[in-house]
Formats: structure tokens, sequence, C-alpha cells
């Protein structure tokens, strides 16, 4: 039997873990000098409240010491472990894993490059794969085969968080908010770039973003989508589902919730639609 590991980055929802046995390592949470564990003993929610109090938030990779401690455990225990990391240009979280890996002769590390769901896609494949019995190095190979096709971005409402975390000056936060502006950020060749930026009401900009992403595109793999999101609003959620519906037909549309790492560097109201390429 095959077991597939991935870094809690990959934002894939519990039901889904469970169904296709699926274990995550946590990566860490540092709020002030305290150390929590992404989704095992903080959520978004407390990283928001912590904020808002004025706390300083930040994450951390997991060490080498941790991926040996996590692989041993389970490598006794399966003819194979293929653990998929939070993208290289990311996390040291690769380097860390690949590291460990050496002191063990059947676990297998993918550097995903990309994050939250981009990297949940290719959780996700990994373990259908898995469960038809394919064997590691071919599941390793059709990992690596659609690295460049999995498309991920993301609708930014706010750049405080941005701001806080040092990616954007105070003198761009401000001007955003003051003209309104949602910038989408994307995943391009393993590394974050800033796409379009819209202009409005949040909703208003993350329907013309699908719009964007998915009008007359005949090159996406209708298969799966993910909406993946921090803290939005049932309401802004359901009416990206029906602007998805209206340029394509998704065999699986599935709805997760963005995990600390991107809530942390994000904020709420950010919402992406993560899907992949034919080619």
């Amino acid at each position: 039997m095959i077991k597939i590991t991935a870094d809690s980055t990959c934002d894939l929802p519990p039901e889904l873990l469970e169904q296709l046995n699926i274990t995550l390592m946590p990566l860490h949470v540092l709020i002030d000098d305290k150390d929590y564990r992404d989704g095992v003993d903080i959520s978004p929610k407390d990283i928001f409240r912590y904020v808002g109090e004025g706390k300083t938030c930040s994450t951390a990779a997991v060490n080498t010491f941790e991926y040996e401690t996590f692989f041993a455990e389970l490598s006794p225990k399966f003819e194979a472990i293929i653990h998929i990391c939070l993208g290289s240009e990311f996390s040291s979280c690769y380097q860390n894993a690949k590291l460990a890996a050496d002191s063990f002769d059947n676990i297998f590390i993918i550097n995903s490059s990309n994050l939250s769901t981009g990297s949940g896609h290719m959780v996700y494949e990994a373990a259908l794969l898995a469960k038809e019995g394919v064997k590691p190095v071919e599941i390793c190979s059709h990992l690596n085969s659609i690295i460049p096709k999995v498309d991920a971005s993301f609708v930014i409402d706010k750049m405080d968080y941005l701001r806080k975390g040092g990616r954007c000056s105070g003198v761009e936060a401000i001007g955003a908010t003051l003209l309104k502006i949602k910038p989408s950020i994307e995943v391009i060749e393993g590394k974050l770039a800033v796409g379009k930026k819209y202009r409005g009401n949040f909703d208003r900009c993350l329907t013309n973003y699908v719009k964007d992403r998915l009008e007359n595109n005949d090159k996406i793999d209708t298969r799966r989508l993910f909406i993946t999101h921090s803290d939005c609003s049932a309401e802004t959620v359901a009416t990206i589902k029906e602007a998805v519906g209206r340029y394509i037909q998704f065999d699986e549309i599935i709805e997760t919730t963005a995990g600390c790492t991107i809530s942390s560097h994000c904020g709420p109201n950010t919402l992406g639609i993560l899907y992949m390429r034919k080619n």
C-alpha cells in the first residue's frame, strides 16, 4: 500500500483527507513568541483575532528532524510514502523533507512548486492513483508532469496583511485601499506574481476575476476546480460558484477554506479558483 502525505498548506478539506487517507504535516505559525501547529492548535480565525489584537504573526517551515520523525513512524507501515511539499520558492519545507527522506529507501518527495489547493490538486491526484494501485515511480512521474499545468491564483480584498508581512509597502496598501483596488496574486513558475488589479466591490471584482480566468478558455481540464477562500461569506462563495457555472461545467467543484499559511499572509476575504490546464 502507498501512503500519500503532504504539508498542511495543501488546504484540502478534512472529509477529503479522511476519505483518501491523506496525512498532513503541519507547518508552524508563530504568534509573537508562541509556536502553534497549522490546523492542529490554531486556525485562521485565531490568526485574524491575534492580528486584530496587534500581535505579530508569521509562519515557519517544518524542520528536518520533524520530517524524520514523521517519516520514521510511517515508513515501516507502507510500501512507499509520497510526500507533496509546499513549493520550494515559498519555504524551506521541500529542502528539509528531502534531507529527511535520505534516511529512508521508500520515501519520495515532490516539490509542488505551488501552494494552497494548487498543491492540493497534486495531493488529490496522487491519492487517487495510489488508490488504484499505481506504482510509486509512476505516480511521481505523473505529479511532476502536471506541475506546470496547475493554475493557481487568488484575489485579495485588502492589502493590510501583505503590508504587515513586508510584501508590499504602506504607501501601496493605502493607495490600494483608497482606490478600492483588489489585486490578483498568481503562481507563475513556482513564484508569486501580481496579476490583474480589480477595482470596486469585492464580489464584483471576484466575478470579473472568474470571467477573466474561465471565459472562452478551452484549455482547462474540467474534471475539478477548487474554490479556496479565507473567511469569505457563504453568499460570496455562492456567487462565485454561480459565476463559474456560467463559463464552464466542472465535474467537481470543491470548496475549501484556506489554512493558516495563506490566511496569515493574505488576511480575511481572500478567494481563488484553482484548476488544471489540459496542456
